[in-house]
């Protein structure tokens, strides 16, 4: 689950105007050559092909269905990558999931979450808040990821994801169109490309941005389980120490979602075995409440993760634009932020919806190059002043939290934290409106 934060009250950045922004389309880096090429024979020809079959992957997908738009998905994994833990859906999240139709099936699966208590690292409660107290309307959930990836892949016509289909370079053809070659050969020739593809996009690259940066922070995740069911009140227990956090959350009846945050120089190497990840994470909260350490001893080794926390901020003029003739990026492909206010999942969700709308709006009209690249560029420049914002406040509301100076976490922990809080500012970036996509809209 990502971390909301208790002290994002200090970074109240409002949502920015839907004004036009002015993007540089500076390219940084390249792995993908770009050209344009004369199209040739034997090519797959495709109107949206969708590259990436993860939560913003799948979710475009299923919008642009449920809008009655056909879509190609290409996943370069065998199977959908069901791996990881948990993540947070807040009340924006929810509605562009009902929007898609669906939230009512995720729902009968996890436990709402009625509240949060905060706690120092000797256990003393520092403060508590219920959410339906601040806002009636919120609704927060621990959503585990792979039964969320099987929702939206099962909602999908047959055969719209490909798997083991990893793309392996990018050229623009004569007519505007882009040619995707993948690995085993097989080239696609699309009208229109949306990357879904991640944190290390290579689509994203391709379009010249920037490698996500490290924020001086790593993260341990697990998923806890209990055959006979977890003991825990539906609520976000967070545990705030000197350059070390942690918090822990009931998914569903037998399932416990768990997180450390700890400082760290650089990212350091990648390690893939799960006892070695059990012990680092154990030893980094010893002598913290017995709560959580319980918690991880009954945590099943193969969900045990470590990942380094990193994030793009998209500076107008200087960061490229979302979208590069009729190729665009979603999610994490565009906007990787850290887990500080739980919005990197309901963002890549809310990009979903919107992109879907631009773009079948003027599919349904006869997909002209000017046509569909002006809803791109309208895509970018909506989507632009909501998740900016959001990942400038994630990245420094992390910062915050992981302070290392005693006399700083003193006065966090006696005074910031019991008597100046307050929750309802904290979450009004969940408000989002999105209504059912069919495809009379």
């Amino acid at each position: 689950m990502a971390a909301t934060s208790s002290l994002s009250f200090l970074l109240q950045m409002k949502t920015l105007p839907l004004t036009p922004l002015s993007f540089s389309a500076r390219t940084r880096t390249k792995s993908i050559r770009l050209s344009v090429v004369n199209s040739q024979s034997e090519v797959d020809k495709q109107d949206v092909v969708v590259v990436g079959a993860g939560i913003a992957g799948l979710a475009t997908a299923l919008s642009l269905h449920r809008l009655g738009v056909r879509s190609l998905v290409l996943e370069q994994a065998a199977s959908l990558r069901t791996g990881g833990t948990s993540l947070t859906l807040f009340k924006n999240g929810w509605r562009v999931l009902d929007a898609i139709g669906v939230g009512s099936e995720l729902r009968s699966q996890f436990l709402e979450i009625q509240g949060m208590v905060i706690k120092s690292e000797n256990g003393r409660e520092l403060r508590s808040f219920r959410f339906k107290d601040e806002d009636e309307n919120q609704e927060v959930r621990a959503v585990e990821r792979r039964i969320l990836l099987e929702a939206l892949c099962n909602r999908l016509p047959p055969n719209t994801v490909h798997f083991s289909s990893k793309v392996a370079k990018i050229e623009r053809i004569e007519t505007g169109e882009t040619l995707l070659e993948l690995n085993d050969g097989t080239r696609l020739c699309a009208k229109i490309v949306i990357g879904c593809d991640g944190i290390r996009s290579p689509i994203a690259k391709w379009m010249g941005f920037a490698e996500p940066k490290f924020v001086g922070y790593s993260a341990f995740r697990g998923l806890a389980f209990y055959p006979n069911g977890q003991p825990f009140e539906p609520k976000v227990n967070y545990v705030y120490g000197r350059g070390l956090r942690a918090g822990y959350v009931p998914v569903s009846r037998t399932k416990v979602y768990w997180f450390i945050c700890f400082n760290s120089p650089s990212p350091g190497p990648k390690i893939r075995d799960p006892s070695m990840l059990k012990k680092q994470a154990q030893e980094l909260v010893k002598n913290w409440p017995s709560d959580l350490l319980n918690i991880i001893d009954v945590t099943p080794e193969d969900t045990f993760i470590r990942t380094p926390l990193v994030d793009r901020w998209l500076w107008p003029t200087i960061s490229p634009p979302p979208s590069k003739g009729r190729v665009v990026v979603v999610g994490d492909a565009w906007h990787p932020m850290t887990p500080n206010l739980g919005q990197g999942a309901c963002c890549a969700l809310e990009d979903s919806v919107v992109l879907a709308r631009k773009l079948a709006g003027v599919i349904g009209s006869g997909l002209s190059d000017a046509s569909v690249e002006d809803a791109l560029r309208s895509y970018g420049r909506e989507r632009w002043a909501r998740v900016f914002p959001l990942t400038v406040r994630a990245n420094l509301v992390g910062s915050l939290l992981q302070w290392d100076n005693p006399m700083v976490c003193s006065i966090r922990n006696s005074v910031i934290i019991p008597k100046v809080v307050r929750l309802g500012p904290i979450l009004e970036h969940t408000n989002f409106d999105c209504e059912a996509l069919s495809s009379n809209v």
